[in-house]
């Protein structure tokens, strides 16, 4: 019934507004081509100062909203697929994480920081993995950026191998404008998606002060039955929230832009399956939970001297996120009631951040172009550790005294600084021939606690576990509280480098070779020093991890030749990863902690080619080759850490994606477009092959990925500032296993594309 529902409503929408996405006819080609004769075709601000992308000596791909919206990226999911080098490693909603050019012991980087830095404009959301991050909205920004690479001297220590910026849009001073996107979807045959989006700009005085407000809702219906708690289509996603942006202009010189921006996105429970209870199935006692509420506020001012621009950028963030996961497979497969025990974890979590970055960039056309600044960041992470039975378990197992259904709980925060002074300088010897050098030294610090408080249940001197295990009642009687500890602060300091030159023989080529370093923060274990209160003969969590190295050697080129007709960008890298920082377990009661290990080395190289055949059409493909492989390793490294001595990293070894479209005219004011969109990923390993703390065991969640193939189809029309577009996406209805958990707690570890879905685009003002 709701197939045929939405199967009428789309019809009827599509042929009442005669319209569609992004369809250009020959005049908008031939103006296209004559923009990218120009040199003013794409223009990114990945060095902190306005460039043309085929000037900058780095690899770099961007997004326009045009383009995102044309293609159907609303997250973190189609950038992945469409950004040579780059993997998404996407196990449910707001738990994401990317790879770039191979620098991954797994995809799931729990206790670890993120070696990809994300930018939402000037606030960096990337954070220390195991902790939820939500997946921003992406309607309404200027360009999405994704530099490949280390990009430690403009971004930080987190932007270990990449760093991707969303660039939001700022208000129009003298235009009024409307825009509105609906997108109306059918999962399957009974899973309706709906996604709606509006902006509305309006100039309160003309050249001089102006609001931009978006909002946005998403309603999308899911797709996993869970066997566990009987709900069908679990996973559903709702998604809500906007931003308001004001920008004033007193002077030519002075602007000042405040934002503030709010999100809450709620999946119902998680995206990740179980194969062997059969498509689109996944089990757990409980909803796990992944859901996240952000809320940011910035006030950036830029004044323009004679010689340079002035920013100064100052945000505040509040994000309360909820991680709830049954941690039942942990002691067999299984959830409960087919496990032996229930056991979960609901972890409820907040983080305070400060940021404040103020740089100056050199505005000026002689030789010498710079940009220094200096980088403040202050974050509070408070985390509410509840280990939790199940009621219907308890009652079962005569299990009584506790308070309620926790029969362990720990409060917890931790403080993390950092504090940096960055600059590039480029000196130009002719308009042929630069060269840049940059540095930044930041100092960083993290300490964890333990407040007072909370509380372990025991009867006898025995727990939760022991009990449960044997399958014994009892009567909880005692319940030891938590005293206060004050964890040793982790100190690091360090400076990022890089160097380049830049040759560009002609106007339409530019070619360049950069040597770049990396590292991340230290990190101190939450549960340092602690034994298994499951089994006391079990390692003791150790203090936490040290920076980790990476050195990174690139060469590329970038060209346009035939009046930008055709353009392709290429780059070849090796890169030298040292004291890896490494997610390590104790087995026996699943306490994930951070490490050091050896050395790795990723080669490799990627490419993008854009062609305009003829008038209307445009081809794109871009592709990726990646070999990275663990060098170097001690044998105690491989015992805690479960790695192995020439094993390959997290990264597929071959990647790419093909676009195609054709545009024409359907009457006299109607333009039509018909595109097609193709992405594939290859094979790559789970984590490492030996389980942490068992040298030589095998671990039983180690796997490999498929090699996977994802095609889009659609159809749009357009007239004036109305569009429609139709669409499928994955055609091929393909299932592949996209993801694997290297953890044996969770019972459903696989991450698998959503399933075929057929949808309308319905667009006003885009």
């Amino acid at each position: 019934m709701k197939a045929k529902l939405f199967a009428s409503v789309c019809a009827g929408a599509f042929f009442a507004i005669p319209a569609g996405a992004a369809a250009q006819d020959a005049a908008d080609t031939a103006q296209q081509v004559d923009q990218t004769r120009d040199g003013s075709d794409i223009i990114v601000t990945a060095t902190r100062r306005a460039e043309r992308i085929q000037d900058v000596p780095i690899s770099i791909s961007a997004f326009s909203q045009e383009e995102l919206t044309e293609k159907g990226i609303v997250g973190y999911e189609g950038i992945g697929r469409e950004t040579p080098g780059v993997v998404l490693n996407k196990p449910t909603a707001n738990f994401n994480n990317f790879t770039a050019r191979g620098i991954a012991t797994n995809g799931y980087n729990a206790n670890l920081q993120s070696s990809v830095a994300i930018y939402i404009d000037e606030l960096p959301v990337s954070t220390i993995g195991n902790t939820t991050v939500v997946d921003p909205n992406l309607f309404d920004v200027e360009r999405v950026e994704f530099l490949r690479g280390p990009q430690g001297t403009l971004f930080g220590s987190g932007s270990l191998s990449g760093a991707m910026r969303i660039l939001q849009k700022s208000p129009d001073l003298n235009d009024f404008d409307v825009s509105a996107l609906v997108d109306l979807g059918l999962t399957g045959s009974d899973s309706i998606r709906q996604r709606y989006n509006a902006m509305v700009n309006v100039p309160l005085i003309e050249d001089k002060l102006a609001l931009r407000i978006v909002g946005f809702y998403r309603d999308e219906e899911g797709y996993l039955d869970n066997v566990g708690t009987g709900v069908k289509n679990s996973n559903t996603l709702v998604d809500y929230g906007g931003r308001a942006t004001l920008l004033w202009r007193p002077t030519d010189r002075l602007s000042i832009k405040l934002l503030g921006s709010y999100e809450y996105s709620n999946p119902k429970d998680s995206s990740l399956t179980n194969p062997s209870l059969g498509r689109n199935k996944r089990i757990s006692d409980e909803p796990d939970r992944f859901t996240g509420k952000q809320l940011i506020a910035n006030a950036t001012i830029d004044y323009e001297f004679d010689f340079a621009k002035l920013t100064s950028s100052s945000t505040y963030s509040d994000f309360k996120q909820r991680f709830y996961v049954d941690l039942a497979g942990t002691f067999a497969p299984g959830s409960f009631p087919g496990a032996p025990i229930a056991f979960g974890l609901d972890a409820d979590g907040r983080d305070k951040v400060f940021v404040q970055e103020t740089r100056l960039a050199s505005t000026l056309d002689g030789p010498f172009q710079f940009v220094v600044g200096g980088f403040y960041l202050d974050r509070r992470r408070d985390v509410d550790y509840f280990y939790r039975s199940n009621p219907a378990f308890l009652a079962a197992r005569g299990i009584t005294g506790l308070p309620d259904k926790y029969f362990q709980k720990q409060y917890t925060h931790s403080l993390s600084k950092e504090l940096a002074g960055f600059g590039e300088l480029t000196y130009r010897f002719s308009d042929k021939f630069w060269l840049t050098g940059g540095v930044r030294y930041g100092e960083t610090s993290a300490q964890g606690f333990t407040e007072a408080g909370g509380y372990l249940a025991t009867a006898f001197g025995f727990n939760y576990y022991d009990y449960a295990l044997l399958g014994l009642p009892v009567n909880f009687t005692t319940f030891t509280p938590y005293a206060a500890v004050e964890g040793i602060k982790a100190k690091g300091s360090k400076p990022s480098w890089k160097a380049s030159a830049t040759f560009k023989p002609s106007d339409s080529l530019t070619t360049y070779a950069t040597f770049s370093t990396g590292f991340r923060a230290p990190i101190v274990n939450a549960f340092a020093n602690r034994p298994s209160l499951v089994d006391p003969n079990d390692i003791i969590i150790p203090f936490g991890a040290d920076s980790d190295d990476l050195k990174s050697y690139e060469v590329g080129a970038k060209g346009r030749w035939l009046d930008g007709r055709v353009s392709m960008n290429v780059a070849f890298y090796q890169i030298d990863w040292s004291n890896i920082q490494a997610q390590a377990n104790r087995v026996s009661d699943s306490i994930q902690f951070a490490t050091n290990i050896g050395a790795a080395r990723s080669k490799g190289f990627e490419f993008e080619v854009g062609v305009v055949p003829a008038t209307g059409w445009a081809i794109g493909f871009n592709g990726a080759y990646n070999d990275a492989k663990i060098t170097k390793l001690s044998a105690a490294e491989a015992a805690i850490s479960g790695a192995v001595l020439g094993h390959r990293l997290s990264a597929p070894r071959i990647q790419g994606s093909a676009y195609m479209s054709y545009s024409f005219k359907l009457g006299a004011d109607v333009d039509a477009m018909l595109a097609v969109n193709a992405q594939h990923i290859g094979a790559y390993n789970s984590s490492f092959p030996n389980t942490p703390g068992r040298p030589n065991v095998p671990l039983s969640t180690f796997g490999k990925t498929d090699a996977y193939s994802n095609v889009n189809l659609s159809f749009g029309l357009k007239k004036g500032d109305i569009s429609a577009q139709l669409y499928v996406e994955n055609v091929l209805d393909d299932h592949s296993i996209t993801y694997i958990h290297p953890e044996a707690f969770l019972v459903s570890r696989f991450g698998t594309m959503r399933p075929r879905t057929f949808g309308i685009r319905l667009g006003y003002g885009l």
